[in-house]
């Protein structure tokens, strides 16, 4: 049986955001994007637009030293929403981190409407990105 769709488009971007390949992921996204981020860090809030989420890529890769990356574990989508199961690391100022994470998207006419960050150990995470 063939992959679902949002699937194959989550596949794309992931895979995209690991190669550095802002090109492709502007393509995946709805030009009204909202990014939730998670916690207390100063990466934390509501990112509304292409243009605030490139500036969150911008400043996640800044704060990680260039370093942030994801592995993934599955994927699963239907018709709307995609559950991304990832391991995200990254070092910074010399310590290395890593967790488990899960993304819940929302998908319409193929592209990414909305995104939430929903780390399973927030405290680390917001110690680190701090």
């Amino acid at each position: 049986m063939a992959e679902h769709p949002n699937v194959e488009l989550l596949r794309k971007g992931y895979a995209a955001y690991g190669q550095g390949d802002m090109d492709t992921i502007n393509e995946l996204f709805a030009d009204d994007i909202q990014w939730h981020i998670a916690g207390r860090s100063q990466l934390s809030g509501d990112y509304k637009g292409k243009e605030q989420v490139f500036g969150f890529f911008a400043k996640l890769m800044e704060i990680s030293e260039g370093t942030s990356k994801l592995e993934i574990h599955d994927i699963l989508a239907n018709d709307e929403h995609g559950v991304v199961l990832v391991t995200g690391s990254g070092t910074r100022k010399g310590k290395s981190f890593s967790s488990p994470d899960v993304h819940v998207l929302h998908m319409k006419n193929g592209k990414v409407t909305e995104f939430w960050d929903s780390p399973l150990d927030q405290y680390a995470s917001d110690e680190f990105f701090s």
